[in-house]
């Protein structure tokens, strides 16, 4: 799929409802800092107050989400390309995460449970 033809943040959210995910989109405007970038992915998945605001404290909220309903979650990261361009060592570190954790979820993975992490970023 082209960037021209991919689907917004709305639409996305939409089709993982539609086959029965929960649907958790960063809030805006787009995050274009570290910082930022794991506030944005703490307050779409409601981490616990507990959660360091660091990359192991990332990935282990990430493989937890205990606190969450039993399934599928759809993390949904629009506009995850102004992060790059503004700091690609921080975007990748942090999308280095985001996949492992979406690994470790899966039902081969280290981590798995009764809940599943499924990423997805676009531009729109």
């Amino acid at each position: 799929m082209s960037a021209v033809e991919q689907p917004d943040a709305r639409a996305l959210a939409e089709r993982a409802r539609a086959r029965g995910a929960y649907a958790h989109v960063l809030p805006g405007p787009a995050p274009v800092t570290k910082a930022a970038a794991m506030d944005a992915i703490a307050a779409a998945l409601d981490f616990p107050d507990w959660f360091g605001r660091n990359l192991d404290a990332l990935y282990d909220c990430l493989t937890d989400l205990s606190w969450l309903p039993v399934g599928e979650h759809v993390l949904i990261w629009a506009g995850s390309e102004a992060f790059k361009t503004a700091d690609p060592k921080a975007y990748l570190a942090i999308r280095g995460v985001l996949s492992d954790a979406q690994r470790a979820l899966t039902p081969n993975g280290a981590r798995r449970d009764s809940r599943s992490l499924t990423v997805q970023l676009t531009e729109a």
